[in-house]
């Protein structure tokens, strides 16, 4: 997450002053790309070094001005192009202190001293706080802003770019399988269940028993699997009359009566098992009449269950019976309980093949989504569409937020938070001022000299 860094230590700082490291305090701004906290704190050393680098050179700058003019103020040389550069060291000088003066004041009281309008930072922490709010408010969270910056966010690209690849995909992967037996050790069972069960009771009271009946009927005798079901039902059974052909013939003859012969209660017998044993024969044919007859009367079961009004009332009624049965809802309980246990077992048992399932679960998603411009661009719609309903809703939430934090900081944090950002470029300033002093002093020495001449 890329915020993540900075999140963490705007919220260690909103807990309260001091709390948060000037390291973390001090890199939010520019580095949120770094989650390690290593980063942070090498960050912060090189903008320290940076600083402490720039303010060194300013200072120097500052003690060579200052040495030059002692220089040419106390030489008794009389070169002529001596007085323009005691001008310009003097100018120069005056330049560096002024300039030094007006960068410490931005941050502190100069060597201590109660001087006014100085330590300005400091002292008005609570108004930069409101100003930050309010600037963050007006400028950065309003729709014009918001859908030019978030028309360029390809989010879905990101997600299945990162996705494809599979070190991203089983690192995720490892991760969704180490913390799921926890997510579901946490999860409240008996609740969950009860919740479940209700929900799964009202949807199956809101679906028409007959029609769904019509339709899984429909489907499964469409895909033919009923008639190949049927087919070795068939096959099955005539195998197993064959198998028994003596104990069925044995059975048979033992019903007829005891006055008639019993090799005439033989021949009877052995010509019901052929009989029944040659019609099941015709009937493995699917042109069988019999099996036409058994498809059209699935057929028209078929349509009387998706329109007949009798059938509806009926399929409703036993629905109802169904669902208010004590034996159905403590089947359901049952059932819901063994699969809480297989859940709580079975994911740490199988958690190597879960982790491998979940890898090759997100690299399908990352190829899914990489393969349709058109379904990157409609889903990227709708998470700009999200994140902007959401960004102003709390537009107001997110600037008291800013103000909150900057408030809970406290002075030396707010200090060296911004000096640390913006103080190497402060030193800029302060070299600026003395070369820029200079050359003014020099320009008004020689104005002055000019004058003088007339």
């Amino acid at each position: 997450m890329p915020n993540a860094a900075r999140v963490s230590a705007a919220a260690k700082a909103d807990s309260g002053p001091g709390q948060a490291t000037a390291a973390h305090l001090a890199v939010g701004a520019t580095a949120p790309r770094l989650a390690d906290p290593r980063a942070f704190e090498q960050r912060a050393v090189t903008l320290r070094r940076g600083l402490r680098r720039m303010r060194t050179v300013a200072t120097l700058l500052l003690a060579a001005m200052t040495l030059l003019f002692v220089l040419t103020t106390m030489t008794k040389y009389q070169w002529p192009w001596l007085p323009y550069l005691r001008a310009f060291a003097e100018a120069g000088m005056v330049g560096a202190c002024a300039d030094w003066f007006a960068v410490v004041a931005l941050f502190r009281r100069p060597f201590g001293l109660p001087i006014p309008h100085t330590g300005i930072i400091p002292n008005n922490k609570e108004r930069i706080g409101g100003a930050l709010s309010r600037f963050m408010t007006n400028n950065f969270l309003t729709t014009p802003v918001l859908n030019e910056r978030l028309a360029r966010v390809d989010v879905i690209g990101a997600v299945a770019h990162w996705l494809d690849s599979p070190d991203n995909a089983e690192r995720l992967g490892d991760y969704l399988a180490a913390v799921l037996p926890r997510i579901v050790e946490a999860l409240p069972g008996p609740r969950l269940g009860e919740t479940a069960g209700k929900l799964a009771q009202q949807a199956l009271a809101n679906i028409p028993a007959a029609p769904a009946a019509a339709k899984l009927l429909e489907v499964v005798w469409a895909q033919g699997e009923a008639q190949a079901l049927i087919a070795q039902g068939i096959e099955y059974g005539q195998r197993y009359l064959a198998d028994h052909k003596d104990y069925f013939s044995d059975k048979i003859a033992q019903q007829s009566s005891r006055w008639i012969p019993k090799w005439i209660d033989r021949m009877i017998a052995d010509k019901v098992m052929n009989g029944a044993l040659a019609t099941l024969t015709e009937m493995r044919n699917p042109g069988h009449p019999w099996r036409i007859e058994l498809q059209q009367g699935v057929e028209g079961l078929i349509g009387k269950l998706g329109s007949d009004p009798q059938f509806y009332a009926k399929g409703e009624a036993f629905k109802a019976e169904l669902l208010a049965s004590p034996l159905f809802l403590e089947q359901a309980k049952v059932l819901w309980s063994e699969i809480e246990s297989g859940l709580q077992f079975g994911i740490p048992a199988h958690a190597e093949a879960i982790a491998r399932h979940c890898a090759e679960t997100l690299r399908s998603i990352g190829r899914w989504l990489q393969e349709d411009p058109e379904r990157q661009a409609q889903l990227n719609r709708r998470i700009r569409a999200i994140a902007r309903r959401l960004l102003l809703a709390y537009r107001v939430e997110i600037g008291g937020y800013i103000e909150r934090v900057v408030h809970n900081w406290d002075a030396t944090t707010l200090v060296e938070r911004l000096e640390l950002q913006v103080g190497k470029d402060l030193q800029f300033i302060r070299i600026n001022g003395t070369l820029v002093g200079g050359l003014v002093g020099l320009l008004i020495f020689i104005a002055a000299k000019w004058m003088t001449a007339f």
